[in-house]
Parts: structure tokens; C-alpha cells; sequence
């Protein structure tokens, strides 16, 4: 899933952030996940990002169709995991890209899959 959501509001200094902080943000989605509500999930998304979804082929690039990918997505009761990361921190950036492990709470089913979040500063 490639995904590019906001690394802080605007009251934190943008290169103010460390490789445990960088983490956060993944919990931090994943407690969106949590709620089942595509809005809250989809709001955790940069005005200009792009998601790479996991289990759809269909690029999102606008809060209407990251919300779409997620209304049927968190039918399955997704719950993440970060099985192995790397973290890299820029002025005003960070990424974390590895392998996760998704655990469907509807079916039991497990998905392991790469990632790569792209978190930027964005004044709001």
C-alpha cells in the first residue's frame, strides 16, 4: 500500500519527528482502521496523496476514492501489523517501507503485504 498521509498538524515543527514518532504514525492509522469508518480513515490522508491500495488495483489520488477503497476494505475488519520496516526522516518528509501483515477480524484470513507510507508536513 502505498500511501502518502499527514506526518503533523500544524502546531509541531516539521522536522521534529524521530524513527519511534515516524512508527506512531502507522498506529495512529491502524486505530483508524479500528474505528470502521472509511471518513476517519480517509482523512488521515495528505490533500495530494496517493494510495496504492492493497488488495485493489485501482490507484486512489482524492479523498472520494481512498473513502470508496475503504468502505469495502474495512467490511473485512482489517488490523495491522509492521512485520519489518525502514524508516528515513527528510526536511519536512519520512518514509516507512517494509512488509505488514493484515489480520481480517471477519474471516481470520491473514494478508502480508509491502508497504510504503510517505508522511510530508502539511500546514493544516
Amino acid at each position: 500500500m502505498g500511501i502518502t498521509t499527514k506526518l503533523f498538524t500544524k502546531s509541531k515543527v516539521k522536522n521534529d519527528i524521530s524513527e519511534a514518532g515516524v512508527r506512531a504514525l502507522f498506529s495512529l492509522w491502524n486505530n483508524a482502521l479500528a474505528t470502521g469508518d472509511s471518513r476517519v480513515v480517509a482523512k488521515r490522508y495528505a490533500d495530494q496523496a496517493i494510495l496504492l491500495p492493497t488488495v485493489s488495483d485501482k490507484p486512489r489520488t482524492d479523498f472520494a476514492s481512498i473513502k470508496d477503497y475503504f468502505d469495502a476494505f474495512l467490511l473485512k475488519k482489517p488490523k495491522g501489523e509492521i512485520l519489518e520496516g525502514d524508516i528515513r526522516i527528510g526536511d519536512g518528509w519520512a518514509q516507512d517501507a517494509g512488509i505488514y501483515e493484515f489480520t481480517m477480524g471477519a474471516t481470520g484470513d491473514k494478508v502480508k503485504a509491502r508497504y510504503t507510507y510517505v508522511y510530508v508536513y502539511e500546514n493544516n
